[in-house]
């Protein structure tokens, strides 16, 4: 209950609007980036779950108009705040440090740069670099990896990396770069790291993904990817931010993992003990890779929910459908739906619906599901929904 209360996925909405997508946006840290379209992309639809009259155009907007928001790497490719910039000091240094293992890259590098300054926003396509390279670089989000690629969009890449570079806009999946400077200010490019060492960044890292999820157990998961940690060292980083007042422990009936959770929520977990939290159940369709699904064991042993992500799976081995959302309603995963928009026709098309075992299909349940389809259809600028 902790976590979707946490999550503002209960109750009324504490997240309105496109200020409303920023505050959320700042309380988890990172929302994780796919370019994947089918209902709206992964970043989308972690905000429309949560936020009241979100629309698309916000998103848009707060990263590439207001520029409040970035896209950068952080638990893969995610979208974070550009005040956290400074925090992220020591991993563009490593990228300048470890990914000059291409002999002439420099060179490239003072061509690119020079052309954007001249003429703006550029893609890979449009930058006149001509060729492939091969090279090593270890500061991807997959890690370690030798690649012949497109000599301009490794270029625009590595340059990307360094914090040289931000995207200035997308169009589809194509990213479009231009200089940081020109759109970032002064006092966030010019900061000095508040982390004084990498054990220090790591432990912010996974402070903040403590706050993402609302709750989160000393185990090897997948809401610490990107984060350089193994057993040994997550013990001890939580071990000290214990000690340091930051967070605190948890004990759950009927699990013998320990839990942990950002003190700063103490009074939210005290208002879910004593009844004072407003607790009144909303339906909402999640994100394949929302913030509550980062860690899918930990779903499984607190909510008896085994959710897949079958967009990769081979069509004859899904047991449910391409891109099928989970369906929260108040503090249960009650079932799960694949609902695609027909953009021309404007209509939401509903091609799979599975509920959960032991969920009772009454008239409320119904009800609850029309409403968040409307909803949903409303978010995909569709004007009715058809069930297939």
């Amino acid at each position: 209950m902790q976590t979707i209360t946490k999550q503002g996925l209960i109750g009324q909405y504490r997240f309105i609007g496109k200020d409303g997508a920023y505050a959320y946006v700042r309380q988890a840290g990172c929302i994780q980036f796919d370019p994947v379209d089918v209902c709206g992309k992964n970043a989308e639809l972690t905000l429309q779950s949560r936020v009241k009259s979100f629309k698309k155009t916000m998103l848009y907007d707060l990263l590439y108009k207001d520029r409040k928001l970035v896209d950068y790497a952080d638990k893969e490719l995610s979208i974070w705040a550009s005040e956290d910039w400074p925090y992220f000091s020591s991993y563009r240094e490593k990228s300048r440090k470890l990914g000059r293992t291409f002999k002439g890259l420099q060179k490239l590098e003072r061509q690119a740069i020079e052309y954007i300054e001249s003429n703006g926003p550029v893609s890979s396509n449009s930058l006149p670099i001509e060729g492939e390279i091969y090279w090593h670089s270890s500061m991807h989000w997959s890690g370690n990896w030798h690649k012949k690629s497109q000599a301009a969009r490794s270029i625009l890449e590595q340059l990307y990396t360094d914090g040289v570079l931000i995207i200035h806009h997308k169009k589809g999946s194509r990213k479009y770069y231009d200089l940081a400077g020109k759109y970032l200010p002064e006092h966030i490019l010019d900061a000095k790291n508040p982390c004084r060492n990498e054990e220090e960044f790591i432990s912010w890292r996974v402070l903040r993904r403590i706050g993402a999820v609302g709750l989160l157990w000393d185990k090897n998961s997948t809401a610490f990817l990107g984060i350089d940690i193994n057993a040994e060292k997550r013990k001890k980083i939580l071990e000290s931010l214990i000690a340091q007042g930051k967070i605190c422990p948890v004990a759950v009936q009927g699990i013998k993992q320990t839990f942990y959770y950002r003190s700063e929520d103490g009074p939210l977990m005290g208002s879910i003990v004593d009844g004072s939290a407003d607790l009144k159940p909303r339906m909402s369709f999640i994100a394949p890779l929302d913030p509550l699904m980062w860690d899918k064991s930990l779903i499984l042993a607190l909510w008896d929910y085994q959710y897949s992500w079958e967009i990769y799976t081979p069509v004859d081995k899904r047991k449910y459908g391409y891109y099928t959302l989970p369906i929260l309603l108040g503090d249960r995963f009650v079932g799960r739906i694949e609902a695609v928009p027909d953009r021309k026709g404007k209509v939401l098309k509903v091609e799979g619906l599975w509920w959960e075992p032991g969920i009772h299909q009454t008239k409320k349940l119904y009800k609850e599901l029309e409403k968040t389809l409307i909803r949903f259809a409303g978010f995909n600028d569709c004007d009715s929904v058809s069930i297939v």
